[in-house]
């Protein structure tokens, strides 16, 4: 069979998109979307038997299970073969490998390594204190997220842990673009936005001591010690802890004024 050019896409990020040749390959039904899923978050390496078993039927496979596996796998590769026009073996593109399958996208666009990288040269660029363009390549970043990491595929174990770790990924990403507005000066800009996470993370001390920032540089230093009583009110009540150190130190920069939470 002639080997003919063929471009794969990958999105992971929001709804489950994976398309050869522009043609959509994903199953309706929800095993084999998870068995696509998690080959597709692991394009290129392989993805072993026993890895796959567990995403599908947890602790309690069927008898059946490896045969069943076996079929959705030949479900995939004839979804394969239709969007190359059956013009190449699928077998090259899902091969099976001694102890699992590897989905081989060649060089497939693929959202989660596209925000992993733009990710990592935004933090980079943190670092480097290089903050108008940190902002603008973690806000790239963040712009190929099209919801919550696959939204719209039934998770077992395997991919429920994958999920969690895309969207503390995600967070923390956010976090470090906020970082760079607030170098920036643009906290009027952002205050919105960080009420809202504060408030759908009322946890997270990172979110809240931006937040607090924000709103002391704007001049509502009330406000900014509310939203410190909010955050530690909520730390003792649901785990009953005080706020950190870094906290507590930012609450009594905010008390007394110190010129050091001003804007540079």
């Amino acid at each position: 069979m002639s080997i003919v050019p063929w471009e794969m896409r990958i999105e992971l990020l929001g709804p489950l998109s994976v398309r050869i040749n522009d043609v959509p390959i994903m199953p309706d039904a929800a095993k084999p979307r998870q068995v696509i899923a998690l080959l597709g978050l692991n394009s290129g390496r392989v993805v072993t038997v026993a890895t796959l078993m567990e995403e599908l039927w947890g602790d309690e496979p069927p008898p059946s299970a490896r045969t069943t596996l076996q079929t959705y796998v030949l479900d995939c590769r004839r979804r394969i073969a239709d969007a190359m026009g059956r013009r190449q073996d699928p077998k090259r593109v899902l091969r099976r490998r001694h102890n699992g399958y590897l989905l081989d996208a060649g060089a497939a666009r693929n959202d989660v390594r596209d925000f992993e990288s733009l990710a990592r040269a935004g933090r980079a660029a943190v670092e480097r204190e290089e903050h108008r363009l940190a902002a603008d390549l973690l806000g790239r970043a963040l712009g190929l997220w099209r919801g919550c990491a696959l939204v719209d595929v039934r998770k077992g174990r395997v991919l429920e842990l994958e999920a969690m770790a895309l969207e503390e990924t995600r967070l923390a990403v956010l976090s470090r673009r906020i970082e760079s507005d607030l170098a920036l000066g643009r906290h009027a800009d952002i205050l919105g936005e960080l009420m809202a996470l504060s408030a759908k993370h009322p946890l997270n001390e990172a979110l809240s001591a931006q937040l607090i920032m924000a709103l002391y540089r704007t001049g509502n230093t009330a406000r900014a010690l509310q939203a410190f009583r909010q955050l530690r009110s909520t730390l003792v009540d649901e785990l009953g802890i005080e706020p950190s150190a870094q906290l507590q130190r930012l609450q009594q920069a905010v008390l007394t004024r110190d010129p050091s939470l001003d804007a540079a």
